[in-house]
């Protein structure tokens, strides 16, 4: 799926500057690895509600999206499975991947800083927290989040706002799935995905959202 491709090559440019090697390592085998869902979701919203899909700007918003839910999701997976618990006390993998967690999370910020969906980026953290010390057992939650904040990225890639039916649209894709981990892209998109998404982002979707930027503080 071509999308994923540019999604993924976007948040490898992204944290292709990171410092030292062997974490910058550890950074790229995640993003490596992982299901590029949430970031081929943005450029296929930015397709069908922006009129754009291969800026380098769309790239970007997707690159941002995806390292935070690369780092939220190694995040969730350290804390259902604490490793510390089982592995030699001088072993500084589970070291390197809270550190990799903490510097994707940090990288996907700084990208979506000037953004519209800068403040749902943060609420998609702050969410995740919440659910992580009050209901970890909500494992769907961080997709849900994620989704919406692709979905928010992808469409007010031109200035515009995003329909509340796009929204909801693609949360729904979270719901009619399996539990995590994500699929590939292209086995994780119903095959008319794209034709549903441009009529939920069309002019006459209704109760249509505009995210604020930090740029207007």
């Amino acid at each position: 799926m071509e999308e994923a491709e540019q999604a993924r090559t976007a948040a490898r440019d992204a944290v292709g500057d990171i410092e030292p090697d062997g974490l910058r390592a550890v950074i790229d085998d995640h993003v490596a690895s992982s299901s590029m869902l949430p970031g081929a979701l943005v450029i296929l919203t930015a397709r069908v509600a922006a009129n754009s899909a291969t800026s380098r700007a769309v790239s970007e918003r997707a690159a941002g999206v995806q390292l935070i839910y690369e780092g939220l999701r190694v995040t969730r997976g350290l804390v259902e499975d604490e490793p510390w618990a089982d592995t030699d006390a001088a072993d500084p993998d589970d070291d390197l991947d809270v550190l990799a967690a903490d510097v994707l999370v940090a990288r996907g910020f700084r990208t979506l800083a000037r953004t519209e969906a800068a403040s749902q980026a943060v609420q998609t953290v702050r969410e995740f927290g919440r659910e992580q010390t009050a209901d970890p057992a909500d494992v769907s939650g961080l997709e849900s989040n994620v989704f919406e904040l692709a979905a928010i990225a992808g469409s007010t890639a031109d200035g515009g706002e995003t329909p509340t039916a796009l929204r909801q649209y693609v949360v729904g894709l979270v719901a009619a799935s399996d539990a995590p981990p994500l699929p590939d892209a292209s086995e994780g998109l119903p095959r008319d995905a794209e034709d549903v998404l441009s009529r939920v982002a069309g002019p006459t979707a209704d109760d249509p959202v505009s995210p604020t930027s930090v740029g207007d503080y």
